[in-house]
């Protein structure tokens, strides 16, 4: 005897003093009613040893919970009602529509009347004498349980549906540029046998982006492709994309929101302007769509949401992008899993009331809580959703594992202006006059200019990025050098953020340090790089972002350090947040180079500032 879960009319529920919900086992029926033994599972452990009339099951679904039913109960002896023959279910199309159905025959008896009438979409015909039903795993798997000979294919249909990630074995990707580590080619491999319709949810810093596009990789003949992305990662899908693939044609960015052609075979947009090119997109038949963050649609009514449908309706592989813990927030998942796969969660109110506590407030129906959230994940985890977290791949991570994020300025005329002044600089006293004149006071200068036209350029989108992380993550340290920088950030995250620079001192810096370790609520930590680069522990934080750069590679990693010591049990993520096409480009791959060089050396002897500064001008030169 299996168990099952049951959902059973409210009203039948609080006549009974029965829980609505609960996990059960049939130990004996008639025509009209189950003997069911077993406990509830939403409001208490509700023993429940009951008749129940069949009329009034909503829900009946598989579960992993067990049930334990006394040797001696009563009722075992019983003799089951012996079931109809002649009852089948097939996978048939409407000749209107063209949509699939599940066409349900059975020779007229109330007991299946009444079951067949609890299934998702079910539906009557008249002049054919034959009832249908939506097709979805729930009402196959029910049918399948009730006794009904399913057709092979519905069973085929089960079998693709039904997919973990442990269901599939690593695979190589021919032609990329970089390796993925183990885990990732699973990750690739669980997408294609999906055949490109999955949710990526892996935790941040395990690669959702590369594994996306190293599918894209193995298939050059799916293209278009559109991915639609927060602004503020505009820019990095266009670099990882030339960094990872040797096919991805010509990548363009969109940006207004006035539509001019559009010539890209991957094609990049932000969901703020997507509503005014959803028409010329759809012209260009994409053929994959790639939604990243996509607990950005979760709200019906949003402008964003309404194109993502329109433009996914249209599109044969979809695949979604979130790091956000799920079982926290259901709610947030339903729209990209009905867009991937509308199977899976084929009832917008049963969902809600399912798993995010659907409750009226007295102003609207609240979908905000979480309940049932293991059954949630088991449910998505074993049909379309890859879930690990660092701890679970850990064998297969570095210790710690770098991303270089480019920033959008806001103020590039006025920075290019400077940095034509600097390059103009650098001409005139090229050669050894400039080497011998590389650390005098007007070269600091010079240079300090564009780094801070740098950072008040892109302090917008880093504040934008700041907020996309904390949706998805919980902690995050931040590194910067300027006090208007570490201001303005304070000022931003007020309530959520604590500090070490140069004012913070003696037992304030560490009881900001310790606030940040220990009060779930600190969310942020946020240093000087001097100040905080040295001298105390972060590990509450598995993640650390890099808003301005110092002068040398030891100061970077006495930085990253705070986060990766003894107690931490993650990998560590690192994220440098770059003013792209500037200054900061350049000085982080010097600083890179001369990280590799001083993690080689023995001796550990760190790179001079005299020495950065030379070579950074000859890079203008």
């Amino acid at each position: 005897m299996k168990p099952l879960l049951y959902k059973i009319s409210r009203g039948f529920a609080k006549r009974e003093h029965l829980p609505i919900y609960f996990v059960g086992v049939v130990l004996t029926e008639t025509p009209k009613a189950f003997y069911i033994y077993g406990r509830g599972t939403v409001e208490t452990e509700i023993e429940v040893d009951h008749w129940i009339p069949k009329a009034t099951i909503i829900q009946q679904l598989k579960t992993e919970e067990t049930v334990t039913v006394p040797p001696n109960h009563p009722k075992l002896n019983h003799k089951a009602f012996p079931k109809p023959t002649g009852r089948k279910a097939t996978l048939t199309t409407f000749s209107k529509s063209g949509d699939r159905t599940i066409k349900i025959e059975f020779p007229y008896n109330t007991e299946d009347l009444d079951r067949v009438r609890s299934l998702l979409g079910r539906k009557y015909h008249s002049t054919t004498k034959v009832w249908s039903a939506q097709v979805c795993s729930e009402n196959i798997e029910k049918l399948d349980e009730w006794g009904f000979e399913i057709d092979p294919n519905l069973k085929d249909f089960i079998k693709k549906t039904k997919l973990n990630i442990s269901d599939v074995s690593e695979l190589e990707v021919p032609g990329l540029k970089k390796k993925l580590y183990p885990f990732q080619k699973k990750g690739v491999a669980f997408i294609e046998a999906k055949d490109g319709r999955t949710l990526i949810g892996d935790e941040m810093g395990l690669g959702k982006t590369v594994q996306a596009l190293a599918w894209l990789q193995l298939h050059p003949e799916k293209r278009p492709v559109v991915i639609v992305v927060p602004a503020s990662l505009k820019l990095n899908w266009a670099r990882e994309t030339e960094a990872w693939t040797t096919n991805a044609g010509v990548v363009q960015i969109l940006s207004g929101t006035t539509p001019h052609r559009i010539i890209g075979t991957t094609v990049i947009i932000n969901y703020d302007i997507l509503t005014n090119w959803v028409p010329a997109l759809l012209k260009r038949k994409p053929q994959v769509l790639i939604i990243d963050e996509v607990h950005y649609v979760k709200s019906n009514s949003a402008k964003r949401t309404k194109a993502v449908k329109k433009l996914g309706k249209a599109i044969p592989h979809i695949i979604a992008l979130s790091g956000t813990p799920i079982v926290n927030r259901p709610i947030e998942i339903f729209n990209a899993v009905k867009l991937i796969d509308s199977t899976v969660l084929p009832n917008f109110w049963d969902y809600t009331e399912r798993y995010c506590g659907k409750k009226y407030n007295g102003f609207g129906w609240d979908f905000n809580g979480a309940t049932n959230t293991e059954e949630l994940h088991y449910k998505l985890t074993n049909t379309l959703m890859i879930r690990r977290k660092k701890i679970d791949v850990l064998p297969d991570l570095p210790e710690k594992v770098r991303s270089f994020i480019p920033m959008e300025l806001d103020n590039e005329d006025e920075y290019y202006a400077a940095e034509r002044d600097f390059i103009s600089f650098v001409k005139a006293k090229k050669g050894k006059a400039a080497a011998e004149k590389a650390s005098s006071a007007q070269a600091l200068v010079e240079i300090e200019g564009l780094k801070q036209l740098a950072v008040h350029g892109k302090l917008k989108q880093t504040i934008a990025w700041i907020k996309d992380f904390l949706n998805v993550e919980d902690k995050l340290v931040l590194f910067a050098v300027h006090k208007f920088v570490i201001d303005a950030l304070m000022q931003e995250f007020a309530g959520i953020a604590v500090k070490v620079d140069g004012s913070v001192t003696g037992i304030n810096r560490q009881k900001a340090v310790d606030e940040f370790q220990t009060n779930k609520d600190v969310k942020l930590f946020i240093g000087n790089i001097k100040a905080a680069g040295v001298g105390i522990t972060l590990t509450a934080a598995s993640n650390v972002a890099f808003i301005e750069l110092p002068w040398t590679p030891g100061d970077v990693v006495q930085a990253e350090d705070r986060i990766h010591r003894i107690g931490q049990k993650n990998s560590v993520t690192i994220h440098y947040l770059l003013a792209n096409d500037t200054i900061e480009d350049k000085i982080a791959k010097l600083i890179d180079s001369k990280r590799k060089v001083l993690d080689a050396v023995l001796d550990g002897k760190v790179t001079e500032q005299t020495s950065l500064l030379t070579e950074l001008m000859n890079e203008y030169e």
